[in-house]
């Protein structure tokens, strides 16, 4: 409960002389305060930063109904969390601005993604695309079918 939230603490950072104590919450100076959201990971392709995005129900008062929205929120990545992966569900806060578009540093890894969750999020992205197998598992060999022997 080092930065006032309910959190675990990472360990300390491997290398302190390289370590970037600016933008950290946890061993640095930066300060967290206003919104903590929880959403999921759905890009990773920035160094250091990644790209969150949270779904929450609006209220429409002329059908009664309620309708989905989403927001992408890109956030810092400290460099004592471990990698992040997309499909991660993670909680970000609020913090000073740390550069044009990233106001939010992530705090928590609260679930990490299963091969399933990454597939489903592959083909949203791509749909036209058909999932190899590959695709679903991590680092196994696809099968050598007769055409390749």
């Amino acid at each position: 409960m080092a930065i006032g939230l309910d959190v675990e603490t990472p360990p300390e950072p491997e290398n302190p002389e390289e370590y970037d104590y600016e933008k950290c919450p946890f061993y640095g100076e930066l300060s967290v305060r206003g919104q903590i959201l929880v959403g999921t990971v759905v890009s990773t392709d920035m160094d250091k930063t990644v790209v969150v995005e949270r779904e929450y129900d609006v209220a429409v008062p002329k059908y009664d109904r309620l309708m989905k929205r989403r927001s992408r929120i890109p956030a810092h990545v400290p460099g004592v969390l471990e990698e992040l992966s997309v499909g991660d569900t993670v909680k970000i806060a609020e913090t000073r601005p740390l550069s044009k578009t990233k106001s939010h540093v992530v705090v928590e890894v609260t679930e990490e993604a299963t091969a399933a969750d990454v597939a489903d999020l592959t083909r949203q992205a791509e749909p036209d695309r058909e999932l190899s197998e590959s695709d679903v598992t991590e680092g196994a060999e696809p099968e050598a079918t007769e055409a390749d022997q």
